[in-house]
This record gives structure tokens, C-alpha cells and sequence, in this order.
């Protein structure tokens, strides 16, 4: 399956809501684009998670061309698709590694965001490249997520750093920057423990491990990734406010689009929050995370809505 098929079936869920909700609007004669047909519109995109600030910008733009006109589907879909494209408009920006390595790139993300599979993800898509991964399981307080990250690291075949149960995360990612260093190993990827943006002290945890990786590795971390729910819609632009803050967030992986029928909230954070959106997990699988192309993202979310335009 390519990319486009997998970010298809990623908003699968999403896609069908946009199906029922906007087909319904339309007859097949048109529509007349009038104050109740743009209410419509609006609601129809809210329901995805889309925000406030980009659904208007797309009513506001169809209002100006449109009002007083029918409009057909096709023009309708057309004229959405443009506009989401220019508001989400940003290069696909996979992690370019440093040379020499290690490239290492610290996690975070509030507790079930799927962290622990987004990094296996990642070791996936770097092993995949042939490059050799060292992981630090820095969510020393979850016995499970440091036992989950050994499985997956096992498989995989990356090197596994752990410290003893409640032990301070920073000497983790301290100790597995430093066996990626020794080893020559191209990536290192630190896990951190799950933490509410609102939680002033873990907060301040996550400011001391990229303050000690700082100190061990000029630069370092040379990303800094929050991975985000989709499931969770509009709290995602709180938590992304709050960890950028705390960490100097360099992108968002947004994880668990394909369980969500609100797979619109990506827009909602390329609109609102200053991050780009890195990758997206689109299935449960290893190998399941694209690479975020928003042009690619807008023709599947509507590909099942009218003929999708060649991207």
C-alpha cells in the first residue's frame, strides 16, 4: 500500500462523515449559496475538528465567490480543496539526520497520546533505511512502557537503554546518548514519561533531560517530536502550545488518525499552532507512518466525496 492509500485509509472514518454530511447538501440541480447553505458548510466542517479559524476562512472564501449563485458539488469541492491546501501549506519535512551522528531526537506527548509506538515507528522507518538506532526508555515510572519499548526494540533490532524502575529519566536519555555515541550509531531516539501540558513539574522533568542532552551533544536534541491523539481533536492545540513552551518542540507526529472520525484536527493545528506536522500514524503496524504531505492529506480526505485531482 503507497502513502496516498495508507493517509486514505488513516481518514478513512473522517472521510465518511465529510461523505454523508456534505453530499447532503447538494442536489443534483445545485445549490444556491446563501446564509443558511454556508451555516451548513460550516457545521459539516466543524464536526471534523477542523476549528473555528479555518472553517471560517473556508466559508468566508466560498461567500466571496459564490453568494447568490448555485453551486454544484464538483465547483464546491474544488474550492474547499484549494483553500485548505493554501492554509496548510508547508514542505514535507521528514527528520534529516546530522552528520556525524548520532541524530537524537527526544519524544514527548501526554500519557496514552501512543508515544512508545510512534517511536517504534520511527526505529522502523530508520532501520528500514539501514541506519542503526539506539532507544533510552526514559518513561522510567511505567513498567509497561519500558517493557513494551524492549519488545519492539528487540524486534526491530535497535539497541535498548533502560534505567531501574522510578529512577530520574534524565540519566537515561544521558546514558543512552552516550551508547549512541560510543557505538556510532546513527539515531538516537529518548522516550519521555506521559505528562499533562498542565503539570508544572513534569513539565519542568522534560526541560532538565533536553537541558542534559544539550550538555552531552552540542545541538542535541536535534528534534524535539510531540506526539499527539488525534482522537482527542482540539485539546491537541492546547498540548502543543504548552510542550513547545516547555521543550522547543521542532514538529508534531500525530498518531492514531486512523481511530478517529475527526482526522480534521490537522488542520486545526497547521492553522493555529506554529509546529509542522511531521508524520502521521495511519494504522497499528510498524511500517504504519506517512510522512505528512498536505496537498496528499486534502485529496484523501475528500477522495471519496468526487474525482480526486491529480496531486
Amino acid at each position: 500500500m503507497g502513502f496516498f492509500d495508507k493517509i486514505k485509509q488513516g481518514l478513512k472514518k473522517t472521510t465518511q462523515l465529510l461523505k454523508t454530511d456534505v453530499r447532503d447538501l447538494f442536489k443534483s440541480q445545485g445549490r444556491l449559496v446563501d446564509a443558511a447553505f454556508l451555516e451548513d458548510v460550516m457545521a459539516a466542517l466543524i464536526k471534523t475538528d477542523m476549528g473555528v479559524t479555518a472553517s471560517e476562512a473556508i466559508i468566508q472564501d466560498l461567500g466571496a465567490k459564490f453568494r447568490a449563485r448555485v453551486m454544484h458539488l464538483d465547483e464546491f469541492l474544488s474550492e474547499v480543496k484549494t483553500k485548505l491546501k493554501e492554509l496548510m501549506a508547508q514542505t514535507p519535512q521528514p527528520i534529516e539526520l546530522v552528520t556525524p551522528g548520532p541524530t537524537v531526537i527526544m519524544v514527548a506527548g501526554v500519557n496514552g497520546a501512543g508515544k512508545t509506538t510512534s517511536i517504534a515507528k520511527l526505529a522502523q522507518l530508520f532501520r528500514s533505511q539501514g541506519k542503526s538506532v539506539v532507544l533510552g526508555a526514559g518513561d522510567t515510572f511505567r513498567a509497561a512502557a519500558v517493557e513494551q519499548l524492549t519488545i519492539w526494540a528487540q524486534r526491530l533490532g535497535a539497541t535498548i537503554v533502560k534505567g531501574e524502575p522510578g529512577s530520574d529519566p534524565a540519566s537515561v536519555a544521558h546514558r543512552a546518548v552516550a551508547v549512541a555515541i560510543e557505538s556510532g550509531a546513527d539515531v538516537c531516539i529518548v522516550d519521555t514519561a506521559g505528562r499533562l501540558q498542565t503539570q508544572q513539574n513534569l513539565m519542568q522533568q522534560l526541560t532538565k533531560i533536553h537541558r542534559v542532552i544539550g550538555k552531552q551533544l552540542p545541538e542535541a536534541p536535534h528534534e524535539v517530536l510531540l506526539v499527539l491523539d488525534a482522537t482527542t481533536g482540539q485539546n491537541g492545540i492546547s498540548q502543543a502550545k504548552h510542550f513547545t513552551e516547555a521543550v522547543h518542540c521542532t514538529g508534531i507526529v500525530l498518531a492514531k488518525l486512523d481511530g478517529t472520525a475527526k482526522g480534521g484536527v490537522v488542520v486545526a493545528i497547521r492553522t493555529q499552532v506554529g509546529l509542522p506536522v511531521k508524520y502521521i500514524g495511519v494504522g497499528e503496524k510498524a511500517e504504519d507512518l506517512a510522512l505528512f504531505v498536505p496537498d496528499e492529506f486534502v485529496e484523501a480526505l475528500f477522495s471519496d466525496l468526487g474525482a480526486p485531482a491529480a496531486i
